[in-house]
């Protein structure tokens, strides 16, 4: 994912998972009846590929905006601002909707507070690093290598959640990240054999795996300052981001950039930069759903499969040849991924169903 699965899955998975309920996803069934078992199934097939159309067509609609040589627009820093600008002034025009009733009727009334924006700079910081990061790997790599590149997120997670959190994991789980290493150490080894490799490409897919891990325990410690509400949280973010995206974009020179160039003016230009901007707003939402309708499991089930078909997809588009070895890699990152995520669904259950085990522990499992 780009910006999409950095920005917003991580932070709605943990709201979800233990906070206060998102307003603007449906309720929980309570206790009336459940829905048909058709019906049922049906909503999920619609969340599930509302979520995958939503994803893929983001990362595609980056691409284009990040490297197109139809566009040539070489800022990918002011492409990034315009996208956190619009989740700014769209989380803002929501809370406007407030007074309005359903569907916006529970979300918080935003307003900027100086202190808490400075509370939640330390998280900012690390959030510019990770959408940045993303898409100049993007920018740098095909969108067909794009999830190999950028496949190191689990392997971020389970070092660091032992360095700073000082939390084990199972060996099944370290084998599982083991395949997804070898996979993305026999990418690079394939891409460099067909040309197309990008060191560049490779180093912010890297940072990139290790911002989103950052993100995450960065998040949960800021959540308090704003009361737990993801909303604000998304809110204050993007708006210290686009206060920090202004000295790195003179610093990079991308107003001269911007200036010289040919399409400044063109409404199609604006449309498609509003257009990726709605969906890198949207994503939150749609990953929210999916988890809500189904659980954090299948959602990173459903993820896997997403990044094997927008793969597949990348590759008949632009009309690439891939080795045998190149789609190895893939299916090892991918595999792996599967494989981690199913070790730790069962260490989950596990846990849960052990009535011995303390809540402290299930909150470190993640339960």
């Amino acid at each position: 994912m780009s910006k999409a699965q950095l920005t917003r899955t991580g932070i709605l998975r943990m709201a979800l998972g233990g906070g206060a309920a998102d307003p603007l996803l449906p309720a929980e069934g309570g206790g009336g009846r459940r829905a048909p078992f058709l019906l049922r199934a049906l909503r999920i097939a619609v969340v599930v590929c509302l979520y995958w159309f939503t994803s893929i067509a983001m990362v595609f609609l980056n691409k284009y905006l990040l490297d197109s040589p139809s566009l040539r627009l070489d800022a990918p820093l002011f492409v990034t601002f315009f996208q956190c600008a619009l989740t700014a002034a769209l989380c803002f025009g929501l809370s406007l909707g407030a007074a309005c009733g359903p569907p916006c009727s529970g979300l918080p009334t935003l307003r900027l507070d100086p202190k808490v924006s400075r509370s939640v700079l330390p998280l900012s910081a690390v959030f510019i690093g990770m959408v940045t990061s993303n898409n100049l790997c993007l920018k740098h790599v095909g969108v067909a290598f794009y999830n190999v590149g950028r496949s190191l997120t689990t392997v971020f997670n389970v070092l660091l959640s032992y360095l700073l959190l000082k939390q084990t994991t199972s060996l099944y789980a370290l084998l599982a990240c083991g395949v997804i290493i070898g996979g993305f150490w026999l990418g690079v080894d394939q891409e460099g054999a067909e040309g197309t490799l990008s060191w560049t490409g490779i180093f912010f897919g890297i940072l990139a795996s290790l911002c989103v891990s950052l993100n995450a325990i960065y998040t949960k410690k800021v959540l308090p300052v704003v009361d737990g509400s993801i909303w604000r949280l998304t809110f204050y973010n993007n708006v210290n981001a686009c206060v920090l995206f202004f000295p790195l974009m003179m610093l990079l020179g991308e107003f001269r950039t911007l200036y010289h160039f040919d399409k400044l003016g063109s409404p199609s230009f604006w449309g498609v930069m509003t257009l990726g901007g709605v969906f890198g707003f949207a994503i939150g939402y749609v990953t929210g759903l999916q988890i809500k309708f189904t659980s954090p499991l299948t959602h990173n089930v459903s993820g896997t499969a997403k990044a094997c078909a927008q793969t597949v997809l990348a590759v008949i588009y632009f009309e690439e040849t891939k080795s045998f070895l190149w789609w190895t890699s893939n299916l090892m990152v991918l595999g792996g991924s599967f494989a981690y995520t199913w070790v730790k669904g069962l260490e989950m259950r596990k846990v849960q169903e052990d009535p011995n085990v303390k809540s402290s522990e299930r909150n470190e499992t993640g339960v």
